[in-house]
């Protein structure tokens, strides 16, 4: 795996569920207050999370790949990717000559931000998908997480226009799509200035992974 100084990326084991729920719930509290109703993100807890991580650990496929990031022994940091999840009814995104992965979710604790450990996630995810084949990588993106967005495109993601509307704690709320070649991202990463609003990824479609 890439290395980045004072942080250790490797893949996740069912034992990292409760340390990878931190990082989620937490991510989610951080980087979503006034953009997510407030009462969703006070509901969410470690402990539910943690079930819900193990049981998606469990079942996932060979082809989803999920990494953490460590420092000093502690994971603080978790990134997840696998082959595109096309939109029911929608004209297909990824294909057969054009093959797309989809970066699911990346989360940092909020106590490990702006070290570098966002990134190194991201490029080690970019590299595996070009390693496995994939010709590009999708993440979908909160339209209103402008750091996030501003991340993404640094490394490589232009936004290709596409949205999706979805329900989250009464609200309706957007995601965005952005595209880049694993290459792009990959090189990009590394050399990114970090921002604690890049923690996590889409809203709607983490929220069910």
């Amino acid at each position: 795996m890439a290395s980045t100084p004072g942080i250790r990326l490797r893949p996740m084991t069912l034992a990292d569920c409760g340390a990878v729920a931190a990082c989620r719930v937490l991510g989610w509290q951080h980087a979503y207050g006034g953009q997510v109703p407030q009462s969703y993100l006070d509901a969410m807890n470690i402990p539910d999370d943690t079930e819900i991580r193990r049981k998606h650990f469990t079942t996932a496929g060979p082809d989803v790949i999920n990494l953490v990031a460590e420092r000093t022994g502690r994971v603080v940091g978790w990134a997840c990717f696998g082959p595109y999840r096309e939109t029911e009814g929608a004209e297909p995104h990824s294909t057969p000559d054009r093959p797309t992965a989809e970066l699911y979710t990346l989360y940092v604790h909020p106590d490990h931000l702006s070290t570098g450990t966002g990134r190194a996630l991201l490029a080690e995810c970019a590299g595996r998908a070009r390693t496995a084949g994939f010709a590009a990588m999708s993440i979908w993106v909160l339209s209103t997480n402008d750091r996030a967005r501003r991340f993404y495109e640094r490394a490589g993601f232009t936004c290709d226009g596409t949205e999706e509307p979805f329900e989250l704690g009464g609200a309706t709320l957007h995601d965005v799509r952005y595209t880049s070649l694993p290459s792009a991202a990959a090189a990009a990463a590394p050399s990114l200035g970090w921002s604690s609003a890049a923690s996590s990824t889409s809203v709607a479609r983490t929220s069910r992974s």
